[in-house]
């Protein structure tokens, strides 16, 4: 019998287990309070080694172990795990000298059978416990051990020397990897039925698109065109007075936001001893190129690498990224996670997967081509502190740094400024949904558990779990710090990733309309309505858009426009139309000239005057969206990344300066805001 850190045996290894599982004892639950050191750590002479360094007095310099051991004490961390983050020594080795410093044996990586279940494999993965009871016997350990529980290790050892019998160690990142080979396509299932079996109306997975516009196009649509049928004129106001009350409140929302001056973030005030473990995820598909790029850049992040864990998420058949990968000399605290060809190939059900695997009580989402600023971390743990245990999400806002790539880019850029500077901080502000941005999201670990992660089916994961965490009454902060992202170049390449978000927000729309009522209850009426003006607005809007240009160019070239109409029913329709249409227009320049000023920038003439062309672009994905969400609402358009002039001249530099590139890595702060022009 194979057992996980929950099992009957409440043994030495059982009680650690729980206790590095139990919420009680996580930083989650203690952010705003300073820590105590223990009496032990009190007491201690500042020139003696903790226990965990014993195994390397006389194989390494008296002066490093020293140097590790103040600064274990300063981070609060095993000064075993100083020794492996600063290079000092790698995981075998220091496995292979506890263990013989302790007289235990070494287990080989695939030397103990596979968790027999995907809770037993997340929670062995969790705690680095493996627990083996074969034939009844009495259970054996296998420990990936580091720091605090080496310590533990030696009381225990000393309290029951019968036990180094029943106990071997792993080196940790083997031990991880080979759980993780053997369990993987047990976790993928999981990970793709979590959702849909423990809440399946908030499941993309059991949405039909075609039933669900039906039902909306009989209850909604049925009554109009009856009325269109019976009275032409004034149905066709109907419709025109129904569509602008949308848009003209999304536009409202929009324009208000531009009144709102977010305050400036408060600086962090965690000293490094307070700060969490951190596990940032980082998806990666066809994503070669960038990888040297990313690792340069997590590496910049101002974060005791002792309490980092950072996961390059990768498919396990995606040859070309793994072999990047596996060229670079990856720091301790980085490690690939292979996730299987099990359900739908999408980012949520890789992060999902990868989620089992991390040890943070945060957890962190990055895409491949992104350049956070380095303090991000840290000011997102500092928000997180200032909003309380309610606040379950952290947003830093993006920007784009290859606006002069193209006018595509530029315009990307400029929209980019409006949404995450202007709109966001102000829908932060009101305690209003905010549908996430799909990378450097922060959110506190249990809450991602307890709302059920993401939705392996949904091709916007980030819009749909933000609503997820809102009606399940948790709340998310926008914060300054900014993550620096690659625009497409191209408007073929922007027409794909338009058409997948467009497609998911629909979907997502959809998905929570299921039960409007159970929607308004678990939000509010006001912040329900709100997220339908966000949500239906601009996807509305980007559908009606060509036939309000095609009008408005039917009249000019008739010669009518301000001219007397043959009733009020058409005069009104007419209106309605050029109000809407020049509102959008208007309410778009001014919100990204808000953005932009507050990115420092102004926005580019041909940037302004491009807005109707741009508009037309969104209309053609949002056409492609709804035919697509119709067809394959599961499919992920994948957008290619490291095609930007300056970021394929920043990876050709990381390849010469060696494998990992550290000694000449690019800066990812606002320097990089001055190359990006709108």
């Amino acid at each position: 019998m194979v057992g996980d850190a929950r099992s009957a045996d409440k043994g030495w290894a059982g009680r650690r287990a729980e206790e590095r599982n139990s919420p009680k004892s996580s930083v989650v639950h203690g952010l705003s309070a300073t820590p105590t050191p223990p009496v032990a750590a009190r007491r201690r002479p500042a020139d003696t080694l903790p226990a965990e360094l014993k195994p390397f007095i006389g194989r390494l310099p008296q002066a490093d172990l020293q140097a590790a051991a103040r600064r274990a004490r300063r981070l609060g961390a095993g000064a075993d795990e100083v020794l492996v983050a600063q290079g000092l020594l790698d995981e075998a080795e220091a496995t292979s000298l506890l263990a013989a410093h302790l007289g235990l044996a070494v287990a080989a990586p695939d030397d103990t059978a596979p968790p027999r279940d995907a809770a037993t494999a997340e929670a062995v993965l969790r705690t680095g416990v493996r627990i083996e009871a074969p034939d009844g016997t009495r259970p054996r350990f296998t420990l990936a051990a580091r720091g605090r529980d080496v310590r533990r290790l030696f009381r225990a050892l000393r309290r029951d020397p019968g036990l180094a019998g029943r106990v071997r160690l792993a080196v940790p990142g083997a031990f991880r990897r080979a759980v993780m080979s053997a369990a993987g396509p047990t976790l993928a299932e999981a990970a793709v039925a979590r959702l849909p079996a423990r809440d399946p109306l908030k499941s993309a997975a059991t949405l039909d698109p075609k039933r669900m516009l039906g039902r909306i196009a009989l209850v909604v649509g049925l009554p109009l065109a009856g009325l269109v049928a019976l009275a032409p004129e004034q149905g066709v106001l109907a419709v025109q007075a129904l569509l602008s009350l949308v848009f003209l409140g999304w536009v409202s929302l929009r324009l208000a936001s531009c009144a709102y001056d977010p305050p400036a973030d408060l600086p962090p005030t965690l000293d490094d001893r307070q700060l969490p473990v951190y596990s940032l995820l980082v998806p990666l598909y066809r994503e070669a190129a960038s990888v040297p790029h990313l690792v340069a850049a997590l590496g910049a992040l101002d974060y005791p690498p002792e309490k980092l864990d950072i996961k390059l998420v990768v498919e396990a058949d995606d040859a070309a990224t793994r072999a990047a990968i596996a060229a670079l000399t990856l720091p301790p605290h980085m490690e690939e996670v292979p996730v299987p060809a099990i359900g739908p190939r999408t980012k949520p059900k890789a992060l999902a997967v990868a989620l089992a695997a991390v040890r943070g009580s945060f957890v962190a989402i990055y895409d491949a081509e992104d350049l956070p600023e380095p303090d991000q971390l840290r000011r997102a743990l500092e928000a997180f502190r200032q909003g309380g245990p309610n606040v379950a999400c952290v947003q830093a806002r993006l920007a784009i740094d290859n606006g002069d790539d193209s006018w595509i880019a530029a315009s990307f850029a400029a929209e980019y400024a409006a949404q995450f500077d202007v709109l966001l901080p102000m829908l932060s502000a009101l305690g209003l949904p905010i549908l996430l941005g799909g990378t450097s999201n922060h959110f506190r670990r249990r809450m991602l558990d307890e709302v059920g992660g993401w939705d392996p089916f949904n091709v916007t994961e980030d819009a749909d779990l933000g609503i997820r965490l809102a009606r399940a009454g948790w709340q998310t902060r926008v914060i300054a710090s900014t993550t620096f992202e690659e625009a497409p170049v191209s408007a073929r390449a922007w027409l794909g990733q338009r058409t997948r978000w467009l497609k998911g927000w629909a979907q997502t729309l959809l998905v929570h309309l299921r039960q409007p009522g159970a929607l308004m209850a678990d939000l509010g009426v006001g912040p329900a309505l709100a997220l339908l003006l966000l949500a239906a607005g601009p996807f509305a809007a980007a559908l009606v858009h060509p036939f309000c240009v095609a009008l408005l160019l039917a009249d000019m070239l008739r010669g009518v426009i301000g001219l007397p109409r043959g009733s009020l029913a058409e005069a009104l329709t007419s209106a309605l139309t050029f109000t809407t249409l020049f509102a959008g227009y208007a309410g778009t320049a001014a919100i990204t000239f808000v953005g932009l000023r507050r990115r420092a920038r102004v926005p580019g003439l041909k940037v302004v005057l491009g807005i109707p062309l741009y508009w037309l672009l969104l209309s053609a994905a949002a056409w492609r969206a709804l035919f697509e969400l119709l067809r394959r609402p599961h499919h992920w358009q994948k957008t290619e990344h490291g095609v930007a002039r300056h970021r394929v001249a920043q990876a050709a530099a990381l390849r010469r300066s060696g494998p990992m590139g550290i000694a000449k890595r690019p800066a990812a702060g606002p320097a990089h805001a001055a190359s990006a022009k709108a």
